[in-house]
Formats: structure tokens, sequence, C-alpha cells
């Protein structure tokens, strides 16, 4: 689902990418910061993605707006009145969701420049291609001409910090000279794994938390995809569905607008909003897709920890740039996606 280019992470020895995670259990090594209260904007998430199923391009994306509402982009009167009665809120706007989709597509054949991001922007009704600092000159140049060829459909913003994969979060988890972070604990009948990124799990196949041997990797997938899995083997050291002592119930997939929060062993517990989904990320090491894109803070050491709201599990760090003292942008794995692969459910 996701191409990683370059992720928060942290290398304990010498890794030239590194990577970041957070973990969603207590380790004895570290103390968790609580866990933040129920969200009361999550809410409007799930009509979101019974509106985005039942309209599909009908719909120009939606997003939750200051006040709490769910606004969903329309270009004609039948899909309002649908969109009214499900109790959110129509916006006519002039692109509309299949132009958009369109545009969307061609980008993820012609547009592979490490170091750029791209996603539907509902708020401004185009998709929005970010460029990171590493993308100047020439490079730029060919960007804005690839984008250009989609007329208003499509703009290109010059964002600071460089997009890489980033290591660490919530309560570190190691393999060979990598660290990493524990994203939720998970499970498929008796037998209890672990989810993370999975560019942290191509590092390694046995993973500890410093001292004692937590399991061994069942699976990874990266990059197109970010997301791995661990399986328990010393299963007295999980805490059942558990960010620090935020207790997780399920998961969901946020709408646009929505507060989320993510945890980390670098930074601790940040928060910020969620600005797009579905969005490809180039990194150096491949192409990255269908990521959620937020404000939310990250640093190396913070790769493969949780965000979640309340008690919704919701994605798994992947990359961004910027850094937790100047803000940055930062993507996630949707976690849904992963529970479906590996047939596990939270806990």
């Amino acid at each position: 689902m996701h191409t990683p280019g370059s992720k928060l992470g942290r290398p304990i020895a010498g890794l030239a990418a590194a990577l970041l995670a957070a973990t969603a259990f207590a380790s004895p090594a570290a103390a968790a910061p609580a866990g933040p209260a129920a969200d009361p904007t999550f809410a409007p998430s799930a009509l979101a993605t019974t509106l985005e199923s039942r309209l599909g391009d009908q719909a120009a994306g939606s997003y939750v707006d200051g006040a709490g509402k769910l606004i969903v982009n329309v270009t004609d009167a039948a899909t309002a009145q649908t969109v009214t009665a499900a109790g959110a809120v129509p916006r006519y706007v002039t692109r509309s969701g299949a132009q958009l989709a369109a545009a969307d597509a061609t980008l993820k054949v012609s547009l592979k420049t490490p170091g750029t991001s791209f996603a539907l922007d509902p708020v401004s009704n185009q998709i929005l291609v970010t460029a990171d600092s590493t993308v100047t000159g020439a490079k730029l140049a060919a960007v804005k001409a690839t984008v250009g060829k989609l007329g208003d459909r499509a703009r290109v913003e010059s964002v600071p910090g460089t997009l890489s994969t980033t290591i660490s979060g919530g309560d570190a988890i190691y393999t060979g000279g990598s660290r990493c972070s524990l994203g939720f604990n998970v499970r498929s009948g008796s037998t209890y794994y672990f989810l993370t990124a999975g560019h942290c799990t191509n590092a390694g196949s046995t993973w500890t938390n410093g001292s004692a041997t937590l399991g061994t990797r069942s699976g990874s997938s990266f990059p197109t995809n970010d997301y791995g899995i661990v399986r328990y083997t010393n299963t007295t050291i999980a805490k059942p569905g558990a960010v620090g002592s935020q207790d997780i119930t399920s998961a969901g997939t946020p709408a646009v607008g929505t507060t989320v929060y993510r945890r980390g062993s670098t930074t601790g517990t940040h928060s910020g909003r969620v600005t797009a989904l579905n969005a490809t990320v180039n990194y150096a090491q491949g192409s990255v897709y269908g990521m959620i894109r937020t404000t939310v803070c990250a640093q190396p050491g913070d790769s493969g920890g949780p965000l979640y709201a309340g008690t919704t599990a919701m994605g798994l760090t992947s990359g961004g740039s910027g850094n937790c003292s100047s803000g940055g942008t930062t993507f996630f794995q949707p976690v849904t996606e992963a529970l479906g692969v590996y047939g596990v459910s939270v806990f």
C-alpha cells in the first residue's frame, strides 16, 4: 500500500536510513505517558467511511470542520441530498471525485521522484503534491511540469525538511542494530502478535525489548506498504489492547480533519490533525500507497508506533519530514489494512 522514501528512525548501529518506532504496550524499560481520553471528533470518521463506500466517485472527498461537522464535497443535487439525509453537510465544488481520482492515478504512474508525496486535499478540491527540501532545481522543475499537465486538478507545494523513514516510539523494541517501537498488540484466536512498520520488520527477524526476547517476524511488507507483524514467543510481557495507559478496543479509519495522537519512544505523545487519506509517498526506498497524512510531528526513533484517537487504533508510524521542535508532516500506514492482511484483531 505504501512505498516509504524516508521514514522516521534512528539507527543504533549506523543504519543509513533510520526507522520510526512506537510501542502499543508498556515494557519494563520505560514509563509511558497517559494516553488521551476518547476523541469526540472520531464519530464523523465512521460516517465518512460509510459515505465514501456508498458514494464512491460521486463525492470528491470529505473532511471534519472546526465545529466537528462532516463536510462532503459534491457536484450534483442528488448526491447532496444523500449526504444531507445521512447527517453530513454537502459542499458544492468544481472538480468531481472522478476527475480527481483520474489525476491521482496519473501521478501514481508519472511521479516517482524521491522526496515527493501527493494526496487529495478536500478543502482546496485539488490533488496536493508536496516536494521536500531535496527537490530543487531541475528536479523541482520536472515535478512542476508533470503536475502542470493536470491543469487546475493539482498543485505543487514545497515543504521544509527531508522526507524519510524514522525508527522508534513508545517503548522501544530492537532487532540487530536497529531500534523501533511496537504499534499495536493483536491476536488471532489464542495466538498473539504485535504490529509495527514494515521498514522495521525488514531489518531483522528476532525482536527484544532490550533485555528479553519478545518474538519472531511472521510477515513484512515494505515498500508499497509499510507494515509488519511479529509473533510473540514471550506472551507474558504483552499488555493487551493498550497504548501506554490508553485502552484500545477497536480499529478504524479517521476522516480528514480528525484530531489524532501518536506515541513514540523518542518524542512521547503528540497530537495533530489528519490532512489527507490515500496519500502516495515517494521515499528513496520506493513508493508507498494509501497512507494517512497528518500534522503530527515525529523524529528518528518513532517508527512503527501507534496512531490513535481515544480507544480506536488508526495507523502505524511510517515516515515524514520535520521534527517536534519546528513541526512537520508525518505519514502513517492505516492499521485496518494490516489487520485484514494478517487476519488479526486488536484486543
